[in-house]
């Protein structure tokens, strides 16, 4: 605990402003160690979290979506975090993959939460195009969280629609679902920009000007490690070899 309180402290003394979470990681303790570390939280400080999952007792992960679950989340993460309103609350649509389906719903919630003051703005997780449009009809959504990295990357289009309406992305697995052949790939641009696998992959990813980056760093040395990518200059040629990398098939 006592590291990622470290961290946390670092991250913030280092000007990170964006902090994402969920009171259902641990769950709960997460947000007890964002508290201890930095309440009373910075003015400029973003705290986004995320509702609509739980553990079950076998330790996997099930969808939470109903009015009690999601409101009982909601206050979850009040409580923890130590605040009365929260500044993003995401709702993440549970599975593998974004489903087709409505989840007005469950959105229906977490609108009248917001309405309460509880809630400051609304983004979406694990969503499709469809079903960004659909919560629009509802309410304001300023973010959308999804899996997007080099080797999967169904939501370009989706990014550049995002883009022109000043809505944010948050990639989540910047590495993650990569074959051999194209970790390959990744490690020979890298070692030829004399930098890590991981830090091309979030420099690639900050090419785009509405990405949020959310990359998993449990010690102060990964901290900057992952701040570096921020610093990363691609060249043409390295770009195009990574825009290539999706196209090798997974194995």
């Amino acid at each position: 605990m006592d590291a990622a309180v470290a961290v946390l402290r670092e991250a913030v003394a280092l000007g990170i402003n964006h902090i994402d979470t969920s009171d259902f990681y641990g769950p709960h303790i997460t947000n007890q160690i964002i508290r201890q570390a930095l309440h009373p939280y910075p003015d400029d400080l973003v705290i986004v979290t995320k509702v609509g999952a739980r553990r079950s007792e076998d330790g996997a992960w099930v969808p939470a979506l109903s009015r009690q679950e999601l409101t009982e989340a909601v206050h979850d993460n009040l409580r923890n975090l130590g605040v009365a309103a929260i500044n993003v609350v995401n709702l993440r649509m549970m599975g593998e993959k974004p489903s087709t389906g409505s989840l007005a719903e469950p959105l229906i919630v977490l609108t009248e939460l917001k309405e309460q003051g509880l809630i400051r703005h609304l983004g979406l997780s694990n969503v499709t195009p469809e079903q960004l449009a659909e919560a629009q009809t509802m309410t304001e959504i300023v973010c959308v969280q999804n899996e997007y990295n080099l080797a999967h990357r169904n939501d370009d289009a989706f990014i550049d629609q995002l883009a022109q309406q000043g809505i944010a992305y948050t990639p989540f697995f910047p590495l993650g679902g990569f074959s051999p052949l194209q970790s390959s790939a990744l490690e020979s641009t890298a070692t030829a920009l004399n930098a890590t696998p991981l830090q091309v992959a979030l420099a690639w990813l900050l090419q785009r000007p509405n990405i949020l980056l959310i990359p998993g760093t449990s010690s102060i040395d990964h901290l900057r490690e992952n701040l570096k990518a921020a610093d990363l200059q691609l060249p043409p040629q390295a770009v195009e070899d990574l825009n290539a990398i999706a196209a090798q098939p997974l194995r």
